[in-house]
């Protein structure tokens, strides 16, 4: 149902099978367009509690109702400074977190909750219209889950929940050991030589996407599409600033990471291998 979009400007379909676009309309109506999409998609039994930050009225209502039914437990709130409140207090698992906020930017208050150890460990989504290549890099950048662009469909944002959720909620795997490198992927963290290592968000996923797919080369187009969501030109400086960062971080085993000239990355398949990896 593409119709049924939220969170932008959007002209398919009539008035009142649009959602989320900015104007008021009765209660009762929305609830019945929203309710007949909520009824599409089957219940994920990923039952959380979920803090919205949104100052659209529509768009938070809409949120926060087809949230609640889904089985999670909602509060949502229009300010950065309620939200930053809420989340120390009620410690949620997930916030969705607008980036335009009438009193401060989804983006301070990212940089504040991943500052702070009491909330670094909640999961973050961003919700909002700025949809360019280097938005979503910095939100990633600061510790973002996901990223969601404005419209959007409530179905693809509640698998996208959901997802994110399960990804919280997986059961501890076995560390990955390979040489002097030891990762844990469920707890997101990286040791060299048995110091940890203080990854970003995206330097992780960007190592563990390497690791686990060792001795194949991925192109900078492939890393940017399933690490970064961006569908975007090979010439982008993204991955290669990334890879940087990353190989310097893991010191002396930065060569596990090559460069294949032309083409993009490669994990080598074995840690005893020497590969160009101060190379760009």
């Amino acid at each position: 149902m593409e119709r049924e979009r939220v969170g932008g400007n959007d002209d398919t379909g009539t008035d009142e099978d649009r959602l989320g676009h900015g104007r008021k309309r009765e209660s009762h109506d929305r609830h019945t367009n929203v309710e007949r999409t909520g009824a599409t998609w089957p219940k994920q039994m990923l039952m959380a509690r979920v803090l919205v930050i949104e100052d659209e009225p529509d768009l938070r209502e809409v949120l926060e109702y087809n949230l609640s039914k889904e089985g999670h437990r909602v509060t949502a709130v229009a300010t950065g400074s309620d939200g930053l409140r809420l989340a120390r207090e009620l410690q949620p698992d997930l916030i969705l977190l607008d980036l335009m906020l009438p009193d401060t930017t989804g983006t301070a208050v990212c940089k504040t909750l991943k500052k702070e150890p009491a909330t670094r460990e909640i999961r973050v989504m961003m919700v909002t219209a700025k949809g360019e290549e280097i938005d979503r890099v910095v939100g990633f950048e600061l510790g973002a889950d996901d990223y969601v662009v404005k419209p959007f469909s409530v179905r693809e944002l509640l698998l996208r929940v959901n997802a994110v959720l399960r990804r919280k909620d997986a059961p501890s795997t076995d560390f990955v050991e390979f040489g002097e490198l030891r990762i844990d992927p469920a707890a997101h963290r990286a040791w060299v030589a048995g110091a940890e290592v203080a990854l970003t968000t995206l330097e992780f996923r960007l190592l563990l996407t390497l690791y686990e797919r060792k001795n194949r080369v991925q192109s900078r187009s492939v890393l940017l599409n399933d690490i970064w969501g961006i569908e975007a030109d090979i010439t982008t400086r993204t991955v290669d600033t990334h890879v940087k960062r990353l190989r310097e971080k893991m010191k002396g085993i930065g060569r596990y990471i090559e460069t294949v000239r032309g083409v993009g990355y490669r994990f080598t398949e074995h840690p005893s291998e020497d590969g160009a990896g101060d190379d760009l």
